[in-house]
């Protein structure tokens, strides 16, 4: 029986890696659904043990609780900017085919307005062709344009799906809200690594998710509705999905709503809207700029000690690769990772230390 132990082992370990695999295929459809109502549920888990220490251990009733307090918070304010959002979007798609809003005249414009010493230089570069830029910026705008009304209508042909994920995610949340510290307890002694390594790595992993979901949110929807004010403010049209555009765009840091407030404000001052044009480059960097700058690092930079150039190149990675979601998933791997090595330095400098130490002789200089 000992003699066939490490094969059972080996086999055991081998049918846990497979049922693992098989259970992430089965779960890969509703991967985000899975993973938004984790990470709400980790978000909401101080507010749920708060709820139960005033109601007497009753969890039940505090998961209940929690989960209104996450629908009022959350979920209730986003679907009524989606719904808004989705006929601003299909409103800037008729404008684009119908010509009325031509961004290649737009351009023009900016680039005749352009005092005559630059025109040359981007004559010399050949940049000046101007109906071909014309008409490739209005294009890549109607193709843009196309795009994102046709994945609204086909989140509007979806309906059904998206109520399926919505309620799992729901239920989901309930559950792990009510006994997220028993999962928990659960998953930290499955793990098979040492327990000071655990506690790091898990002490990490919930940090760097609730740093990275509440920080960079609260940072794209200040800097997403000040830049949409600002943009309505000058008569901008759609300012609510362009103010959008720039949350999503804030999710970058050092980028950010910098992409669209900026341009805008160029245009201004080059066709001679100077108020307008220095008024929004003036808010634009000091008081949209100024969230980024002092918000992000205290919600994010300071809890995940992570650089801005990680989380920058992390966050991008993360979107080309599995999209949306990966603005919380590439600083995540990206913090494991540095964590991980850091333990490994740690280790390693304690064996150095726990083997020099009983001897002073041993000294290799």
């Amino acid at each position: 029986m000992d003699g066939n132990k490490p094969l059972h082992q080996a086999a055991f370990y081998l049918l846990l890696f497979v049922v693992s695999i098989a259970l992430c295929f089965v779960l890969a459809p509703f991967f985000s659904t899975v993973l938004w109502g984790a990470i709400l549920a980790l978000i909401f888990q101080p507010v749920q043990r708060r709820i139960v220490a005033r109601l007497g251990r009753r969890r039940n009733l505090a998961a209940f609780i929690t989960l209104a307090i996450c629908l009022v918070i959350v979920i209730f304010p986003l679907t009524l900017v989606a719904g808004t959002l989705i006929q601003q979007v299909g409103y800037a798609y008729a404008q684009v085919r119908a010509g009325s809003l031509d961004f290649g005249a737009f351009f023009s414009q900016i680039v005749h307005a352009l005092p005559q010493s630059i025109q040359n230089v981007l004559a010399r570069y050949d940049l000046m062709d101007l109906p071909g830029l014309q008409q490739r910026l209005s294009a890549g705008a109607a193709q843009i344009s196309q795009f994102v009304a046709t994945r609204a209508l086909s989140l509007g042909q979806n309906t059904v799906q998206f109520v399926v994920s919505f309620c799992v995610m729901l239920y989901l949340f309930f559950f792990l809200v009510r006994d997220g510290r028993e999962i928990s307890r659960l998953i930290r002694d499955a793990i098979p690594l040492d327990e000071s390594h655990k506690q790091h790595l898990i002490r990490k992993f919930t940090t760097v998710i609730r740093a990275t979901v509440k920080g960079n949110v609260v940072v794209a929807v200040v800097q997403g509705t000040l830049g949409g004010i600002a943009l309505w403010v000058v008569g901008i049209q759609g300012a609510l999905l362009w103010g959008f555009v720039m949350m999503l765009l804030s999710l970058l840091p050092a980028v950010g709503a910098a992409l669209v407030w900026l341009p805008v404000a160029i245009y201004f001052i080059s066709t001679g809207a100077l108020v307008k044009g220095i008024g929004l480059a003036l808010f634009g960097t000091l008081v949209i700029g100024t969230v980024d700058n002092v918000l992000r690092p205290v919600l994010v930079g300071k809890d995940t000690r992570l650089p801005d150039w990680v989380v920058l190149i992390s966050t991008l990675g993360g979107i080309s690769l599995i999209g949306i979601n990966g603005f919380v998933i590439g600083p995540l791997i990206a913090a494991l990772f540095i964590s991980s090595w850091d333990l490994l330095r740690r280790d390693q400098h304690n064996r150095g230390d726990g083997v020099a130490a009983p001897g002073q002789d041993d000294d290799p200089v």
